[in-house]
């Protein structure tokens, strides 16, 4: 074969069969079973492109790219190349197809993963302009670590150069916490993150209830959890309504979650914390992040994983198209891996759009900013 094929299509369920025979004769580990392969041709969040061989009779290879809901980032999650069209430009051709669907898609950014001693990949994608901005050790199923890649796709600052470092939560009710600990971790390089911390934090801030099992942390638990580890700390809340009242109709519970904001309110008042009333808008996220602090913002998980939760995200930088974010769950019934969830862009006026909560609309957002008191030695 003297060219690579020109013909790169769509996968459909029918090709399953051959997908799966080039995973196989492609890969000794780490392969895509038959039933992954009919999950991400069906209901996956993800493009699968394929070039059949001439003869219709199988695939000279694929390319399989994963979709983050509600944010502008992609994940090219893998590529195979048949032995008989290595050497002919086709895995390039794929890339770029690849390529071409992410920013059809309205994204960003590309990124994917590398064997350290995959020579031949990594040649193909340094030379069509990804860099290296991580590492991950013992990645795949033989231990061999991982190089992790990007390429950006739009026009923007370096998404990998951000000051918060990531943690993924390690429960369901703990993004507040996480978030946190990612935005004072920023401003106090000493602070060690670690579930012990996250779950003090979350005791520190939770709300007591919400619709079912364990309360989730609002903006004035949090809030007060910074600032008694002695960062200045800046509140911005819509109303001064009780966050997520709406979210419980006993009303034993909504008296508990009012007794808690208010003890909350009264000690951040103490302390001498601003609380700031009104929107909670891009512009303003932004003026306070180019000061120097980090936004810890409320958002409705529905638009990133189709389920209305409150979720909160650590802002780690801006651009003019979009909002960078590290978001603490890592969604691995979708196929996820925590890079996945690393500076996320979202489009601004999608931000905007994100960033309230339930029928009353709440709107908050936690402004951490240096350490300006001891604290407490315990948390550094």
């Amino acid at each position: 074969m003297a060219a690579p094929p020109t013909v790169i299509r769509e996968a459909v369920i029918s090709d399953v069969d051959a997908l799966v025979a080039l995973e196989q004769a492609s890969f000794h580990g780490d392969r895509i079973s038959r039933r992954q392969f009919r999950y991400l041709l069906t209901r996956g969040h993800a493009r699968t492109l394929v070039a059949p061989e001439p003869t219709g009779q199988g695939l000279l290879g694929y390319v399989m790219v994963l979709f983050s809901r509600g944010t502008s980032l992609a994940r090219l999650y893998s590529i195979a190349v048949s032995g008989v069209a290595r050497g002919l430009g086709l895995g390039r051709l794929l890339v770029r197809a690849a390529e071409e669907v992410a920013v059809a898609n309205g994204c960003a950014d590309l990124r994917l993963e590398v064997r350290r001693d995959n020579t031949a990949s990594l040649a193909l994608f340094h030379g069509m302009g990804y860099r290296e901005f991580g590492t991950i050790e013992d990645y795949y199923e033989d231990h061999m670590g991982a190089l992790r890649l990007q390429k950006s796709l739009a026009p923007g600052p370096d998404p990998a150069l951000v000051r918060a470092p990531y943690y993924a939560q390690t429960l369901d009710f703990t993004c507040g916490p996480a978030a946190l600990m990612m935005a004072m971790r920023a401003l106090d390089p000493a602070l060690k993150l670690d579930r012990r911390l996250e779950l003090r934090l979350w005791r520190e801030a939770t709300t007591i209830f919400m619709t079912s099992g364990h309360g989730g942390c609002g903006p004035y638990g949090l809030a007060l959890a910074a600032a008694c580890r002695g960062h200045e700390v800046e509140l911005l809340v819509r109303d001064s309504g009780i966050a997520f009242f709406d979210s419980v109709r006993s009303e034993d519970k909504k008296r508990v979650m009012r007794l808690v904001q208010e003890d909350m309110v009264e000690d951040l008042e103490q302390r001498g914390i601003p609380i700031v009333h009104g929107p909670v808008n891009v512009a303003g996220l932004e003026a306070r992040f180019n000061a120097g602090h980090v936004p810890v913002v409320l958002i409705s998980s529905v638009r990133i994983y189709a389920e209305r939760f409150p979720h909160w995200v650590t802002v780690t930088g801006f651009d003019d198209r979009f909002v960078y974010v590290h978001d603490p769950l890592v969604d691995v019934d979708e196929g996820e891996r925590a890079l996945d969830s690393v500076n996320m862009p979202i489009p601004r006026r999608d931000f905007e759009r994100m960033a309230r909560y339930g029928r009353a609309g709440l709107q908050a957002a936690v402004i951490v900013g240096p350490r300006t008191l001891p604290g407490n030695p315990s948390d550094v």
